[in-house]
């Protein structure tokens, strides 16, 4: 679970930061290129998050990201920001 991976990292004295990629059905389906949700709701495939498993979004992140409308660059430039902010990465060169 989210809490044991938190609960663990914080243990072993490492960081944790959990970044939730928030992202409607509607656009996961838009771009699935395998047709893996087209399956699911034809009743092919079992067990696609969203479809016929429940999906419950983090409590507690620190940081979400709503990909919709924003550039996979811009995502991941997001997440660079926050590790460097945790001291975790050095924030010259992005």
């Amino acid at each position: 679970s989210r809490a044991a991976a938190r609960a663990y990292a914080t243990a072993a004295g490492a960081g944790f930061a959990l970044v939730h990629v928030s992202t409607p059905l509607e656009e996961c389906e838009r771009r699935d290129r395998k047709g893996l949700y087209a399956k699911a709701r034809a009743g092919l495939l079992t067990g696609m998050t969203g479809i016929d498993d429940a999906y419950e979004p983090p409590a507690e992140p620190e940081l979400t990201i709503d990909t919709t409308d924003l550039p996979i660059g811009d995502a991941a430039s997001t997440v660079l920001r926050l590790l460097a902010k945790y001291g975790w990465i050095d924030s010259r060169g992005f």
